[in-house]
């Protein structure tokens, strides 16, 4: 099983990369989000991947993070979610967005994604609600990119450097999460004032985060 290449991006297609590691050229399924964000051709990116084998068909996907490579694989879970409907799915949201909208109960953002329709969203939203607690607690930060193509994919100068600007802020989520769970409420009320309160304040940190959340939290009237 190849759970991740580094390799030089040689050519992007519509939907796909083709990455050449150390003379072996490799198919790589993306999403439009993630396509937008790797590096042009001759230069050196690294994807977590999965790799989809049946009798007809041998697929490679690839994800900038373990995190959306995770979500992937949930959502692939869910009955009539192929590897296309999850790609498009991730496009659409990004694994943060798909974390919120699951967490809310919030179908319509599902909905956003091409081919995705109002059963599927529903059903997507309701068979992972239980789900998306954990994987918004996990701390999953982006892969490394590293320049230029020309030197050994060993260099020890290559320092890597972060493929994509680090997503909004996932460390406070994740903390704000565990404050929450440590203040006795339960992962799902937790995660959905957590996404509530994220929404609201796309850029706040942990302590702003926590606070916002205990507004949601706090009972009403």
């Amino acid at each position: 099983m190849i759970g991740k290449l580094t390799g030089v991006v040689d050519m992007r297609g519509p939907d796909h990369v083709l990455l050449d590691v150390r003379g072996v050229g490799y198919i790589v399924h993306v999403s439009d989000r993630t396509l937008m964000a790797l590096p042009g051709p001759g230069e050196v990116c690294a994807l977590y991947t999965d790799m989809v084998v049946r009798e007809d068909l041998m697929q490679l996907y690839g994800f900038p993070t373990l995190l959306e490579k995770e979500w992937h694989r949930v959502l692939t879970s869910v009955q009539g979610v192929g590897a296309k409907a999850s790609l498009a799915i991730l496009g659409a949201l990004g694994p943060e967005g798909v974390s919120r909208a699951i967490a809310l109960g919030d179908s319509g953002a599902l909905r956003k994604a091409p081919g995705v329709g109002p059963k599927l969203a529903q059903r997507i939203a309701n068979e992972l609600k239980d789900k998306a607690p954990a994987l918004m607690a996990a701390d999953s930060p982006a892969l490394p990119r590293t320049p230029p193509s020309d030197a050994p994919l060993t260099e020890p100068s290559m320092a890597p450097r972060p493929a994509t600007p680090a997503p909004a802020p996932s460390n406070a989520v994740a903390e704000a999460m565990s404050a929450l769970g440590n203040l006795g409420y339960s992962p799902s009320d937790a995660a959905r004032a957590v996404a509530e309160a994220q929404t609201d304040q796309p850029d706040a940190d942990t302590p702003a985060l926590i606070r916002a959340a205990l507004r949601l939290l706090a009972p009403k009237g």
